[in-house]
C-alpha cells in the first residue's frame, strides 16, 4: 500500500442524529469504492464502500474470512488469542469442513422452520409485554423487552434454560467490548465455553427437541463441536438483535410520520424490517476479509495478502442502489441490503432474526399506541465500543 490512508476505522459517531454514519466514511466513499484506512489497532487495510464492490469482495473466494490470517483488520493480539482458543474444536473458517456445519445450520433456520416457530415466538412477546404492561411504565425497554426477546427465542430454539439468559448477557457483553481489556474478556469466554460445554453433556444424557439435542442426535459432530457451534449461535442471535430491536424503535419514534405509516398498516412490517436494517445496519465497523491472491475490485489492484473491510452502512447508503439512503423509507424495496453480509459466511439465522423482528415490532407498536421516551434523545447512551452499534438504555413510557 502506496497511498495515504484516508480514514480511520472503527471511528466514533459524531454528535447529531444516532442513526448516521461517519462523516469520515461518507467522505471516503465520495472518494472511490475502494480506499485506503487506517484501524485503531495500528495496521492498514483497504476500506470497500459501494455495494457493488461488498457484493463483489463477500462473494469472492479469493477473500478469506479467517481471522488468524495476517493483516486481518481490527484484529488485535488478545482477539487473536481468543479465536485460536476457540479453534482448537474447530474447522478452518474456509474450508470444507466449515461449509459442511454451515450448511447443516442453514437446514435448521430453513423458512419453514422458521414459520413453524412463529406462533411460539407470538406467544413470548405478548408474555413479556404482559409482564411489562402490569408492572407500568417507565421501564427501560432494553432490559424489559428488546433484550428478553431474542434471549426467549434463542434459549427456545437451543434448548437453554431461559433464567440463565442474564448470565449470557453479561458474559458476551464483556466479549464483545473491547474496552473490557484482555484478561476480562477471556474470562468472560471461558465460562461461556463452560457453561455450553455441560449443557450440551446434560443434552446428551437426557436430549430433548431442541437444536442442541438435534446436532447430538445426528451424531455428525463430536460433542465440543456442538457445544462450540451452540455458543457461536446464541452470541450471534442474542447482542445483535436486541440491539436491532431497540434502534428500531427509537428510530420509528424519531420519525414519527414512517411509525404512522406502519401503524396504519401492519402489512407493511416485512418490508419496513428490511429498511429498518438497511438504514441501522448495526454491524458498524463492517466485515473484515483477507485477499488470498492480487484481485482487482472497484478498478483498485488489492495484493494478496492486504486486508479488507467491507463497510455496510456505506454500502447500505449507496444512492445508486438506495436513491434518498440517508433517510428512513419503510416503503422501500430494501431487500437487497447487505446487513447479513453475503456469500458463504452471511448469518445462518437471518430468516430468525426476520421473525422475531417482525412480529417484535408490530406487537409493540399495537399494543402500546402511545410509547414514547421519557428522557430526550440527546441524553441516550450508544455503543460505538462493541462491534455492534446499539443503545445502552431505552427509557419509555405509554
Amino acid at each position: 500500500m502506496t497511498s495515504t490512508p484516508t480514514v480511520t476505522v472503527p471511528t466514533p459517531r459524531e454528535t447529531g442524529c444516532p442513526f448516521d454514519v461517519p462523516k469520515s466514511y461518507r467522505q471516503a466513499a465520495e472518494e472511490g469504492p475502494v480506499v485506503k484506512a487506517a484501524t485503531l489497532t495500528g495496521g492498514e487495510c483497504w476500506m470497500v464502500t459501494r455495494h457493488a464492490e461488498v457484493h463483489a469482495v463477500l462473494s469472492d473466494r479469493r477473500f478469506s474470512a479467517d481471522a488468524m490470517l495476517p493483516n486481518f483488520p481490527l484484529m488485535t493480539e488478545e482477539l487473536r488469542k481468543m479465536v485460536g482458543e476457540s479453534r482448537k474444536s474447530a474447522p478452518e473458517v474456509d474450508d470444507q469442513e466449515h461449509i459442511r456445519r454451515r450448511r447443516m445450520l442453514t437446514a435448521e433456520f430453513k423458512g419453514k422452520r422458521v414459520e413453524a416457530l412463529r406462533p411460539q415466538i407470538q406467544s413470548m412477546v405478548d408474555g413479556i409485554l404482559d409482564g411489562m404492561i402490569a408492572d407500568g411504565g417507565p421501564v427501560d425497554l432494553v432490559s424489559r423487552f428488546t433484550l428478553p426477546v431474542p434471549a426467549a427465542v434463542i434459549c427456545l430454539l437451543l434448548g437453554v434454560p431461559f433464567e440463565d439468559h442474564e448470565f449470557f448477557k453479561d458474559r458476551s457483553g464483556v466479549m464483545l467490548d473491547f474496552q473490557a481489556g484482555p484478561e476480562a474478556m477471556m474470562k468472560a469466554r471461558v465460562e461461556l465455553t463452560e457453561y455450553m460445554n455441560k449443557l450440551t453433556a446434560e443434552k446428551q444424557r437426557h436430549p430433548d427437541e431442541a437444536l442442541i439435542s438435534t446436532l447430538l442426535t445426528k451424531g455428525e459432530l463430536a460433542t465440543e463441536d456442538v457445544a462450540g457451534t451452540a455458543l457461536l449461535l446464541l452470541l450471534g442471535g442474542l447482542e445483535t438483535t436486541s440491539s436491532m430491536l431497540a434502534l428500531s424503535t427509537l428510530s420509528l419514534l424519531q420519525h414519527p410520520e414512517q411509525l404512522a405509516l406502519l401503524r396504519a398498516d401492519s402489512s407493511l412490517v416485512k418490508g419496513a424490517v428490511e429498511e429498518l436494517l438497511r438504514y441501522l445496519t448495526v454491524v458498524q465497523n463492517g466485515l473484515a476479509r483477507v485477499a488470498l491472491e492480487d484481485v482487482e475490485i472497484g478498478g483498485q489492484l488489492i495484493k494478496a495478502g492486504e486486508g479488507v473491510l467491507c463497510m455496510l452502512s456505506i454500502a447500505n447508503r449507496d444512492e445508486t442502489v438506495f436513491p434518498g439512503g440517508h433517510e428512513l423509507d419503510l416503503q422501500r424495496g430494501a431487500r437487497t441490503h447487505l446487513s447479513f453480509g453475503y456469500g458463504i459466511h452471511q448469518c445462518v439465522g437471518q430468516t430468525l432474526a426476520r421473525a422475531e423482528l417482525q412480529i417484535a415490532l408490530e406487537t409493540l407498536l399495537r399494543r402500546l399506541p402511545e410509547l414514547r421516551l421519557t428522557v430526550p434523545i440527546e441524553e441516550l447512551r450508544f455503543r460505538d465500543a462493541l462491534g455492534f452499534y446499539g443503545v445502552e438504555e431505552l427509557p419509555v413510557t405509554w
